[in-house]
């Protein structure tokens, strides 16, 4: 054992020695029974005479917490009371800022459901583990360029991929000088904040919204406003002129799923452009649309340059990938590379060449098709499946694209559905309250409910475990307030205007 022992500026030598591994045993440091160095070998390193260790030794035989035995050396005693020695250890002293206490790590996503109906989560059994390691394997040697640091930027090959594949399936006119590839959707967020912003600044989300892009904005210091969404999305007359930057996910709102309407877009546009405001837009899910028109992304409408495109593979592929972009304009290009630079230089480049080449031998758009029409079906049995077991408790929120459905409840208030959500954990169903992600004191009741993770021929199964625990949490009384109506009991003929 390399024991650290600091003489330097010390007089009484043999007291600090004694001293200082008397605090490594009591701390548990040096453990019961573990073998402490030869003298001769501890004198050498430290650049003291022998004996100084000795008399250093001799005192913690003597009070007990060391043994020596004859012939094989000296060891830390047994049955010693531990305890913490100095301060330092449990120290109060430095705290970190209060918002960094208040972000919430969810810890549920990484354990297994029986009936998993969480969303975001896509289904990785069907994911082309083969064809994947083995362009992975291509990447992983020491002659190639992916075993050093890389590009801030990102992969040159990656970049190029991706220009390519969002200018087929979005229309997204790009070049790879324009792409910064980063580590996750959240931290492309962060890179652009970062970037454009400062303390204090007004950045404004949906509301009900994605919560992690929100605490992380917070966490930055800004000043984070929630704006309501309709069944045509971001309400733009609502947004405050002082605000900076807008978070939006137009062509699937998270977490209730509509699409923004063109005249809304159209008027977000208009906004950034007589503001002189930025729009980061999140296409999050575009690639799993079922029916209707895929709507034109704002960054294909945008014509002054304030539209911010971000994306990311880890719905699409699988999420511990952690591989997103950024689509800049020109005149952010240098500032957000140099921020990934100083956040983590790059992202792993045998991850990234990686991608480059499954997306380039055409198996990410194959991929893509196989897992719509998967997706696709088990959005249409869920649906249904809600349609029919819970007529007179939800009602879907129309949309047809994504991995996931929200359902507003008709007659139960926010705390009923919340007790649900928990009863129904207790059961192996796992799925979240729309009230997790509400931005306002404004809460909306009802589900949101994922597909992706769970096969279709299961999610009747995993409804009929959800019907129980309504039933079970039945709740007497009056119909609960509304949030989009502020009446009693209307939510249906609201959510039918949809």
């Amino acid at each position: 054992m390399d024991i650290h022992v600091n003489l330097i500026g010390r007089t009484d030598l043999a007291g600090e020695i004694y001293r200082q591994l008397r605090g490594a045993i009591l701390s548990r440091r040096l453990k019961p029974g573990e073998m402490l160095p030869a003298t001769r070998e501890l004198a050498s390193r430290l650049s003291v005479a022998r004996t100084t260790v000795s008399v250093a030794y001799d005192r913690l035989t003597a009070e007990g917490f060391a043994v020596s035995k004859v012939g094989s050396g000296t060891y830390v005693a047994d049955g010693l009371a531990t305890q913490i020695v100095g301060a330092r250890l449990d120290s109060s002293v430095l705290r970190p800022r209060s918002n960094w206490e208040a972000v919430r790590i969810p810890s549920e996503l990484w354990r297994i459901a029986k009936y998993d109906f969480r969303a975001g989560i896509p289904d990785t059994s069907l994911f082309p583990f083969k064809t994947w390691r083995r362009f992975l394997s291509h990447e992983f040697r020491p002659d190639t360029d992916t075993m050093l640091y890389g590009d801030p930027a990102g992969h040159k090959g990656l970049r190029e991929a991706i220009v390519r594949h969002v200018a087929i399936s979005r229309g997204i006119r790009a070049n790879a000088e324009d792409v910064i590839v980063t580590s996750g959707t959240q931290q492309a967020i962060d890179l652009i904040a970062r970037v454009l912003l400062g303390p204090g600044d007004c950045v404004c989300v949906e509301d009900p919204g994605y919560g992690t892009p929100r605490r992380l904005l917070a966490a930055l210091g800004l000043s984070v406003r929630g704006i309501p969404v309709d069944s045509q999305g971001m309400v733009v007359e609502a947004i405050p002129r002082e605000a900076r930057l807008i978070y939006v996910s137009p062509s699937h709102q998270f977490p209730l799923g509509m699409s923004m309407s063109a005249p809304r877009r159209a008027a977000l546009l208009a906004w950034a452009s007589d503001t002189g405001g930025a729009l980061i837009e999140d296409d999050y899910d575009s690639e799993f649309r079922f029916g209707g028109r895929p709507i034109e992304p704002l960054h294909t409408l945008d014509r002054d340059g304030r539209v911010i495109y971000v994306g990311s593979f880890s719905k699409t592929m699988f999420p511990g990938m952690r591989l997103g972009f950024v689509i800049a304009p020109p005149s952010l290009r240098l500032a957000i590379r140099s921020a990934k630079y100083l956040a983590d230089w790059n992202s792993p480049p045998a991850m990234q060449a990686a991608m480059a080449r499954f997306i380039e031998a055409g198996y990410f758009a194959r991929y893509l098709r196989r897992m719509r029409k998967v997706y696709e079906q088990r959005h249409r049995s869920l649906v249904e499946g809600i349609k029919r077991s819970f007529a007179d408790e939800l009602e879907v929120v129309p949309s047809s694209v994504g991995l996931h459905v929200a359902a507003l409840a008709t007659n139960a208030s926010v705390e009923r559905i919340e007790r649900i959500v928990q009863r129904a954990s207790q059961r192996g169903f796992e799925c979240a309250p729309l009230s997790l992600y509400a931005v306002a004191e404004t809460q909306l009741a009802g589900l949101l409910l994922g597909y992706g993770a769970i096969e279709a021929d299961r999610i009747e199964e995993g409804l009929v475990v959800l019907r129980d625990v309504f039933d079970e949490q039945c709740e007497t009384g009056q119909p609960s307030q509304c949030a989009w109506t502020g009446t009693k009991g209307e939510c249906v003929g609201i959510i039918k205007t949809w």
